[in-house]
C-alpha cells in the first residue's frame, strides 16, 4: 500500500511539473514557431522547383552562394531553437500523460528525439561547415551538402526529420483524455497533422517520385510548424488550467 501511494504521489508531482514547465515551453514554442516561419518566408528558394529569381544557383552550386551568406541561413538558428523546444514539449506531454496512456506518448517522445537530433545536425552543418569550406577554398562535396541542391542531403535530411515531426503529433494526441474543449480541438489538430504530412509525402511521390526535390520538405514544415503554433496556443492553455487546478487544491 505505501509503495503504490508513494507511486501515486510521483506520478502526481511529475504530472504538476510537466504542468509548470509545459506552460513556458508551449509559450515559447509558439513565439519561435511565428518567428522562424516569418525569416523563412523572406528568404525565398534560389535553386529547384520554385525558384523565382533569375538566374537561379545550379550544379555545383559554388559561384555566388557566399554572397548568400549569412541572410540565407537567419532562420536556421531560431529553427534550431524551435527543434529543441518541440522536443520539451513532447516530454512535457508525455509525462503529463496519465500513466495508463504514458507507453504510446512515450513512443511519441522518441520519434520526437530522433527528428530532433536530425534536424538540428542538418541546420548546424549549414551553418558551421558549408561556409567556411567554401571560403577556405575546400569545395569538395559541397554540392551534395549545401541547402541550394534541391534533392541534396540537407532537403533529405529535412525531409526525414520533419516526417517525423509530423507522424510524432498523433502519438501525443492519446495524452489528452478529457472531454473539454480544449482537449477535443488539441487532439484534433494533432492527428490532422500526422495526417497531412502522410498525405502530403504520398502526393509528392506519386507526382514525382525520386524527383520531388525539396516539394514535400515545404509541405511538411509547413505542416508542421503550423500545428506546433496551433497545438502550442492549446497547450498553454491545458496547461495553466491544470496548474490553476493543483494550486486551487494544494
Amino acid at each position: 500500500m505505501q509503495s503504490q501511494a508513494h507511486d501515486s504521489l510521483a506520478a502526481a508531482s511529475a504530472r504538476k511539473t510537466a504542468a509548470t514547465l509545459g506552460f513556458y515551453v508551449a509559450i515559447l514554442t509558439v513565439a519561435f514557431t511565428i518567428s522562424t516561419f516569418a525569416l523563412a518566408i523572406v528568404t525565398p528558394p534560389l535553386s529547384g522547383p520554385y525558384c523565382a529569381d533569375e538566374p537561379c544557383f545550379e550544379y555545383p552550386y559554388l559561384e555566388d552562394i557566399s554572397e548568400r551568406f549569412p541572410r540565407d541561413y537567419y532562420w536556421m538558428y531560431p529553427a534550431i531553437v524551435l527543434t529543441l523546444l518541440y522536443l520539451a514539449l513532447m516530454v512535457c506531454i508525455h509525462y503529463f500523460a496519465p500513466e495508463s496512456r504514458r507507453p504510446v506518448t512515450h513512443f511519441g517522445m522518441l520519434l520526437a528525439a530522433l527528428a530532433t537530433g536530425i534536424i538540428v545536425v542538418d541546420y548546424f552543418v549549414q551553418v558551421s561547415v558549408v561556409q567556411i569550406s567554401l571560403e577556405a577554398g575546400e569545395t569538395d562535396g559541397i554540392a551534395l551538402l549545401t541547402q541550394y541542391n534541391p534533392h541534396g542531403l540537407f532537403i533529405v535530411l529535412e525531409d526525414v526529420g520533419y516526417l517525423l515531426m509530423g507522424v510524432s503529433f498523433a502519438f501525443a494526441a492519446p495524452a489528452f483524455t478529457g472531454v473539454g474543449r480544449l482537449e477535443q480541438v488539441l487532439r484534433v489538430v494533432l492527428i490532422l497533422g500526422t495526417v497531412a504530412v502522410l498525405v502530403a509525402l504520398s502526393g509528392v511521390v506519386v507526382m514525382y517520385g525520386i524527383e520531388r526535390e525539396y516539394r514535400f520538405e515545404v509541405f511538411a514544415i509547413s505542416i508542421d510548424w503550423l500545428v506546433l503554433v496551433i497545438a502550442g496556443a492549446l497547450l498553454a492553455a491545458i496547461f495553466w488550467r491544470a496548474r490553476m487546478s493543483v494550486a486551487r487544491s494544494s
